[in-house]
């Protein structure tokens, strides 16, 4: 019975309200635009993109298919050479201070700078979307790693020094395990990258047909004005990167929930 009035009240204070806030939006975005009488190609009503999303279910499943895999391949190489990055750095001052600033360098071009780049080297199509998608989720992993791996408690360090640990023990065995929320954090940021990336990797260097993502269905329907098709494409985007989000939220709960404040359940 309690468990049935906490899941009762869980609803109430954390689906609800965000509930009710979209019913409004979206009833005011419906009303609104047939009550100002705006035509489709200047702003389609929600059950005109939801018209033009039925319609081209197919074409809208395998864009968002083909981007989900872009995105997951650049996202899962970003994590895995933005901690190994990380460790590396941590390992050594001498070689943090002479790379780092080389990786701050990188994250402040902008990526459509040198995504043509990366087309004419590793030419057109998921190769150079994967290379963009990495290059954009890398920075955020690294940097937040390198943090969290910085970050360790002294005493801790100490503790281990006393006991003969050599340095990489005490990388593994302390200062991982201490910078994994901070690890957490970059994957929460990266992520969502990643589709952000994907997208526009599909812009420069996208392959067209039934083998295009959701960046070439975008620039496809606008070139064509298929405006409620435009908007029902930045919506599922938005899904990708949502759900990608919750996957790793759950994953965050998962590692922290029994050790760390920031996902053990508060008491009031």
């Amino acid at each position: 019975m309690a468990s049935k009035q906490a899941l009762r009240s869980r609803l109430r204070t954390g689906v609800l309200p965000p509930l009710i806030a979209f019913v409004v939006f979206v009833g005011i975005w419906q009303f609104g635009v047939s009550l100002l009488n705006l035509p489709p190609y200047l702003l389609p009503k929600p059950t005109d993109i939801m018209k033009a999303a039925v319609e081209n279910r197919s074409l809208l499943l395998s864009a968002v298919m083909t981007t989900a895999m872009e995105s997951i391949l650049g996202f899962v190489l970003s994590v895995v050479l933005g901690v190994s990055g990380a460790i590396l750095l941590a390992a050594s001052k001498t070689i943090e201070r002479g790379i780092y600033p080389y990786a701050v360098i990188l994250q402040t071009i902008p990526i459509v700078a040198i995504a043509p780049i990366i087309v004419i080297w590793l030419g057109s199509g998921l190769n150079a979307i994967v290379a963009i998608t990495f290059l954009i989720g890398f920075f955020p992993m690294l940097s937040n790693s390198l943090i969290g791996l910085n970050s360790t408690e002294q005493n801790l360090k100490n503790l281990f020094q006393l006991y003969s640990a050599s340095r990489w023990q005490t990388m593994w065995r302390l200062r991982i395990p201490a910078a994994l929320p901070y690890v957490v954090a970059g994957l929460k940021i990266s992520c969502t990258l990643a589709v952000i990336g994907a997208i526009v990797g599909e812009y420069i260097a996208g392959i067209g047909g039934g083998k295009g993502g959701l960046g070439f269905s975008i620039t496809n329907a606008a070139l064509r004005l298929q405006i409620p098709y435009l908007f029902a494409c930045g919506l599922a985007a938005s899904a990708l990167g949502i759900a990608f989000f919750l996957l790793i939220n759950a994953l965050s709960k998962l590692l922290l929930s029994s050790w760390h404040e920031s996902e053990m359940k508060q008491e009031y």
